[in-house]
């Protein structure tokens, strides 16, 4: 097994452990070894120290510990991945494009919803009672999907 320190083309550094090296020039080459912060296949080797033993080497030689097998590599679908991208651009969007209410989110959509403000676009949080009360008003509300979690 040997590790690499790794960096994506944004600049987020990580670390990976490859088999081999002609395994990560696989890996890399197929762009299976992506960043885990912004998910780019443009991934590129950093200079790492090696690690080197300390002290005098034992008169009586030691036997090795015996290696546990190293877990097995995981790799998203593309599909997965295509869903992923897709709720990361969503959550995107809708930053860029809407009001972060927070919490008043439920109290902000009736105020548009009754006249009280000028209506705009919103996002913020709401419990579930709080979202079914909108809907019965017939205040249209949309949840939006959760990002998964970047390292499952």
């Amino acid at each position: 097994m040997i590790r690499y320190a790794l960096a994506c083309e944004t600049g987020h550094d990580f670390e990976s452990w490859f088999p081999s090296s002609e395994s990560y020039d696989a890996q890399a080459a197929r762009g299976l070894v992506t960043c885990p912060h912004c998910d780019s296949p443009k991934v590129a080797k950093r200079i790492m120290a090696p690690a080197l033993g300390r002290g005098e080497t034992p008169s009586v030689p030691v036997p090795a510990a015996p290696q546990a097998a190293p877990e097995p590599v995981r790799l998203m679908s593309e599909p997965e991945r295509q869903l992923r991208t897709m709720l990361k651009n969503l959550h995107d969007h809708v930053a860029r494009t809407s009001d972060n209410v927070g919490p008043r989110f439920a109290e902000e959509a009736r105020r548009m919803h009754y006249g009280e403000v000028e209506s705009r676009s919103i996002h913020g949080e709401a419990s579930l009672d709080d979202a079914r009360a909108l809907l019965e008003e017939g205040i249209a509300v949309q949840p939006l999907p959760p990002l998964p979690d970047d390292r499952n």
